[in-house]
């Protein structure tokens, strides 16, 4: 079967470590089954795994993806929930099993015609959502989801700011929220990705480090060490800042002054729960909210995607449809 699959690590330049090839069907272990893949999508978990960041390179070569939407065993029109844990491990919290992973980190990915996951890791995919759509919730829209709806600690008409108005994470952000009846600013420094989120939902968007007219109940952030500053000041007091990414780096200087002196939270987030990608497909089909596709490929033309990505030239999500 085709998949897409790291074969080296490239710190510099990832690219060179991916390969579009055909590779053996997927293991089916005791209690797993298979789903054959429609519509599967682009993160920037993959890109840093060809860095060589969360795995080893006695791991390779691995089949990259983490989301798909499919077709079981059955016949039944499914989304894959991405994160491979016990949930009694983690008190009942897979996401908080000290050995879970996700898919393409110890097992083969969802870049591929087939995809083999455990039973319990299937939901059901709404009617009211495509393939396309649907493939786009299990990692960035689930982890969205998560951030506003158990982390953020905050109700439906606080003012949240998200840094970086493009990547998929973000505009999940902003699409939910704003359907939630959050008020949602956003940072971007550019102007076309800060007039789409305004198109999105997003109340205001600002260029990156802006004063803002007000300080926010909390900060969406997915960039680290080029926005943290900012917006650990962007915070009211008693604020809280939700951390479920550092694309431009990991490590910021802690402004720990502000921090303790406005009493100020930082949480970290990461992924979601099956029960809570769940929810969220039943949220997206009752309220009309949809993913934003940033463009559709082929699965052999993935390489195209992820140049878009590691570019930043994008706006929402890349789909790949095998």
């Amino acid at each position: 079967m085709l998949a897409v699959t790291a074969v080296r690590i490239d710190a510099d330049n990832p690219l060179n470590g991916l390969e579009i090839a055909e590779r053996p069907e997927p293991e089916v272990l005791d209690g797993w089954t298979t789903v054959t893949v429609r519509a599967t999508t682009l993160n920037h978990h993959d890109v840093w795994t060809l860095r060589g960041v969360g795995i080893r390179e006695d791991r390779l070569p691995i089949t990259l993806g983490c989301d798909a939407a499919g077709v079981d065993e059955a016949g039944n029109e499914v989304i894959v929930h991405s994160v491979i844990g016990d949930p009694d491990r983690g008190g009942g919290d897979e996401t908080l099993d000290p050995k879970r992973s996700l898919l393409s980190e110890t097992y083969e990915g969802t870049f591929a015609e087939r995809v083999a996951v455990p039973r319990r890791n299937l939901v059901p995919k709404p009617a009211e959502l495509s393939f396309e759509e649907a493939a786009a919730l299990p990692t960035a829209w689930l982890t969205a989801y998560r951030m506003l709806f158990e982390k953020s600690g905050q109700q439906p008409g606080a003012t949240l700011l998200v840094q970086g108005a493009g990547g998929g994470v973000a505009t999940a952000l902003v699409a939910l929220g704003s359907a939630a009846g959050y008020r949602m600013w956003v940072t971007s420094r550019s102007a076309a990705k800060r007039e789409r989120a305004i198109k999105l939902g997003a109340d205001q968007a600002f260029e990156p480090g802006a004063r803002l007219p007000e300080r926010v109940d909390a900060v969406m952030e997915t960039v680290g060490q080029a926005t943290w500053a900012h917006s650990v000041k962007s915070l009211r007091p008693g604020g809280r800042i939700v951390v479920s990414g550092a694309t431009s780096g990991p490590a910021p200087s802690a402004e720990l002054t502000r921090v303790f002196f406005l009493q100020l939270s930082v949480v970290g987030s990461t992924m979601g729960t099956r029960d809570q990608l769940v929810r969220l497909a039943r949220f997206c089909a009752a309220t009309g909210t949809r993913p934003v596709i940033d463009r559709v490929l082929p699965l052999a033309e993935a390489r195209a995607g992820f140049t878009a990505m590691a570019e930043g030239d994008l706006f929402g999500k890349i789909v790949f449809t095998p």
